[in-house]
């Protein structure tokens, strides 16, 4: 394919991709100029990136739900639960900080597999089981904590969401052990697209020019270290961070590379055809929703170790906010389409929009009036490719 194709290809193979990447850069681009470079510097970025990491985490669990057909109401109530089981063993029997994260993962384990049982095998729509667990895992919650606060969290355990490696490798302003991880991350990206274009030719099928491949790795390298260099300017590479790579590695992987994801898709695209195709439909949904419970109370962790303690109304609209990260990343309304990358770059857009405008005073309310308002244009670009896709047929 020619440079010249190659970059039309990019540009309406699919429309719904590409353009979440460009909105993404042009959002980045008006909020730079808005708050005079506010928004892209050291400290700020560092900040978004530990406001904004349990949402993303439990955009990934969503962007599942989603793709198989179904939606889950109630992370936010699973969140503030974990959080609440893992302060009261830390902070109130005095347990060791890892012992507080193993209960809380286990507490999400459970609650996963509770509404998975009741959607998977009961056959309750999702909506109305995640509805009512929104509402018993809240309560739950006011239980475990007896409608009181707790903290604070040891400082091993506020180490995982506020904790940072840096000085490692040393540096005069900026962290190189940071650009080191950044580089390191870049080489093996650009190893695996290498290699899937050098398995799509195999197959004999269209690729762009091979200057055009090269132009697109050199940008996404640059992007990356300059966001990079970044973090290593403000406190080194957060913890969290790490974190939330790996998750998003791992479920990238999980999604597209293995039987469960094709399974997952396949169930989201037509479900009576998945049947008939031998996928065991009850047991995907059900591991589904023990997934999304799974993260869950990762997220529950991570934002207990944020706030440093556990508070009844802890994750409140935490849902709405993964779903719209989910729908504004590309996800279809009506399952089977969606990615984790798309997941990420929506649930980014959403903290860029509401970091830029908390740094440019906006009212609160008016922020979620924009929130709401980009929402319903995502999710109307979608309906809009889908009618001009049958349109074409």
């Amino acid at each position: 394919m020619t440079a010249v194709a190659g970059l039309k290809d990019i540009f309406t193979r699919n429309l719904r991709t590409s353009g979440i990447y460009i909105a993404f850069v042009a959002i980045i681009g008006l909020f730079t100029i808005l708050t005079d470079g506010m928004l892209l510097s050291p400290g700020n970025i560092t900040n978004i990136v530990l406001q904004y990491s349990y949402i993303l985490i439990l955009a990934i669990g969503m962007v599942i739900v989603i793709i198989a057909g179904h939606i889950d109401l109630s992370v936010g109530s699973v969140v503030a639960l974990t959080g609440a089981v893992s302060a009261v063993v830390v902070i109130q029997n005095g347990g060791d900080w890892w012992l507080g994260v193993l209960a809380a993962l286990a507490v999400g384990l459970l609650v996963g597999a509770w509404q998975g049982f009741w959607v998977a095998y009961v056959g309750i729509p999702a909506f109305i089981v995640t509805l009512a667990g929104m509402l018993l895992f809240r309560g739950m919650t006011l239980q475990v904590l007896d409608n009181i606060s707790l903290s604070p969290f040891p400082a091993e355990y506020q180490k995982i969401a506020g904790g940072f490696l840096n000085g490692i490798l040393g540096g005069q302003g900026f962290d190189v052990f940071t650009l080191v991880i950044f580089a390191l991350a870049i080489v093996g990206y650009a190893f695996s697209q290498f290699r899937a274009r050098q398995a799509r030719i195999k197959y004999q099928q269209t690729v762009e020019s091979f200057p055009l491949f090269v132009l697109k790795l050199v940008l996404i390298a640059a992007v990356v270290m300059a966001f990079a260099y970044q973090l290593s300017r403000s406190r080194g590479l957060p913890i969290v961070l790490i974190i939330l790579g790996v998750l998003i590695l791992t479920y990238q992987i999980i999604t597209t590379k293995t039987v469960f994801g094709r399974h997952v898709y396949a169930i989201g695209g037509n479900l009576h055809a998945a049947e008939l195709s031998g996928v065991k439909v009850k047991k995907i949904n059900f591991w589904i929703f023990v997934n999304m419970g799974f993260l869950a109370s990762v997220a529950g962790v991570v934002y207990s170790s944020r706030s440093n303690g556990a508070q009844p109304a802890a994750g409140n609209m935490f849902e709405l906010d993964a779903i719209a990260a989910c729908f504004i990343g590309g996800a279809s309304t009506t399952g089977g389409v969606g990615r984790v990358t798309g997941a990420m770059v929506g649930g980014l857009i959403m903290g860029v929009m509401s970091n830029g405008m908390q740094l440019m005073g906006i009212d609160q309310s008016v922020q979620q009036m924009v929130k709401g308002l980009v929402l319903l244009l995502a999710v109307a670009f979608d309906i809009y490719n889908k009618r001009r896709a049958g349109a074409a047929r």
